[in-house]
């Protein structure tokens, strides 16, 4: 239960948050699937509920239980199109448009009992932000501004309160 990051640190002790991942999601067990060492590492972006699965049971489990292997097949598949399309937003799309991306993606994390129409709050802290857009604070707060100018959303400290996701989404320029 809860929000943890997926990230990587560079040479320079940078942050980069590669993934974002919500209650029920599991993390690191790509390596035990790879029987490999877990590269990345892993931070809890809020108070969370986090259960440790032995690998021994979590592969008997693998093998005994065709739902979970084809469940397993199926987020692995999401992750890697996630990756991709990341790769992609960070080479073709400016800051503005990479936040925008990330806040669209976030929201659909932060629902809780979500009607249509209802405002979704981010609680985020800007640093994080700025390294799962991969950029600078300084450029997230800028960025930030801007949105919360034009009634995009708004800020309460931390918090971000998406108002209005459909210029977010036009603000990507996805196709």
């Amino acid at each position: 239960d809860g929000k943890v990051k997926k990230y990587k640190v560079d040479k320079e002790g940078k942050e980069i948050i590669i993934y974002v991942a919500h209650s029920a999601e599991l993390v690191g067990y790509h390596a035990v699937l790879a029987e490999d060492r877990y590269p990345d590492s892993a931070a809890a972006l809020e108070k969370s509920i986090i259960a440790f699965i032995p690998k021994e049971d979590f592969l008997e489990t693998i093998h005994r239980s065709e739902v979970l292997s084809r469940r397993l097949l199926k987020t692995l598949s999401h992750e890697f199109a996630v990756l991709a399309n990341s790769l992609t937003m960070f080479a073709q799309k400016s800051v503005r448009e990479r936040l925008a991306l990330q806040l669209i993606v976030i929201r659909e994390k932060y629902k809780v009992n979500f009607q249509p129409g209802m405002p979704v709050e981010i609680n985020m802290s800007r640093d994080d932000l700025a390294n799962l857009v991969g950029t600078a604070r300084e450029n997230v707060v800028r960025v930030l501004s801007e949105f919360k100018e034009n009634g995009i959303l708004e800020t309460k400290g931390r918090k971000i309160i998406v108002l209005d996701v459909n210029k977010l989404i036009s603000m990507t320029n996805y196709k």
